[in-house]
């Protein structure tokens, strides 16, 4: 009915006008990813050389910022695997996202990537021996790590800690590629609440009780 009224009673142009206004297509959380968003600040920014202070002043900054410990996980056609690491924040909750950044010289990086599946595992603050042999510490390496612990899976398969804190099952929505890092955005599937008690935190290059 209004496209019939535009073309009987308007004018050209108003009429053009009017038909850019009935063609609006309704984007979905998938059509708006990052590149979309931030493309025009990264093309600004992207032909100028990144300048940064050293290396030993920022690790020695980011020392200070206390960071929950978490296992993540990942199981699939490619292998099952599993590190230690901090660099892991929310991202939006509707929908739920996280994400997780990997350096991609890691054993875990590719298997990560091909699996498509992750979990992040928040580990309690009796845990400190996990943390040590998921970030190979001990010498144990790739799926041989998951023969300490309880383990069972959720809804990607992914290795899923029981005594951890918390457990957030995710598929995999986007990888980026940032530098030494790969950025790895998750779309959560599900979640395992575990026992109440303190969080293990790293602070200052030890393990801390939350």
């Amino acid at each position: 009915m209004r496209e019939a009224y535009c073309k009987n009673h308007l004018p050209g142009p108003i009429l053009y006008h009017c038909a850019r206004m009935m063609t609006v297509r309704t984007m979905s959380w998938i059509d708006q990813r990052p590149d979309d968003a931030m493309d025009g600040a990264f093309t600004a920014v992207g032909p100028e050389p990144v300048v940064s202070i050293e290396s030993p002043a920022f690790r020695e900054a980011m020392s200070r910022l206390g960071a929950a410990v978490h296992i993540v996980t990942t199981a699939g056609p490619a292998g099952k695997t599993g590190f230690t690491a901090t660099a892991v924040c929310s991202v939006t909750d509707q929908p739920a996202m996280l994400l997780v950044c990997l350096n991609r010289r890691s054993n875990s990086a590719p298997l990560l990537a091909q699996n498509g599946v992750f979990c992040v595992n928040t580990l309690g603050a009796a845990e400190s021996n996990l943390a040590d042999i998921f970030a190979g510490r001990s010498g144990v390496h790739l799926e041989e790590r998951f023969s300490v612990g309880d383990w069972t899976t959720l809804k990607t398969g992914s290795p899923v800690l029981t005594t951890a804190v918390v457990a957030f099952d995710c598929r995999t929505v986007e990888i980026k590629a940032v530098a030494s890092h790969n950025v790895i955005f998750g779309a959560v599937q599900a979640v395992r609440l575990g026992p109440n008690g303190p969080a293990l935190v790293y602070h200052d290059r030890a393990y801390k009780p939350v």
